[in-house]
């Protein structure tokens, strides 16, 4: 039987994926109107924002970890 030589595998990369779970895990926070961007309240477009980021940081966690 062949047996693989150990690999340390990086798991802190994947604690980045927990930020956009604490920005939009209490609504309170985000729940207004002002100030608006482009006509859109601050909760939507804030929403959307993490949206991007959200996406930039698992491309960033893939890429680390691959």
């Amino acid at each position: 039987m062949v047996t693989r030589p150990a690999r340390k595998k990086r798991r802190w990369p994947l604690l980045l994926l927990i930020i956009p779970y604490i920005f939009l895990l209490i609504p309170p926070f985000y729940n207004s109107l002002q100030p608006p961007l482009l006509g859109m309240p601050f909760f939507y477009w804030y929403q959307m924002l993490w949206i991007i980021i959200t996406s930039i940081i698992t491309a960033i966690v893939y890429f680390i970890g691959a």
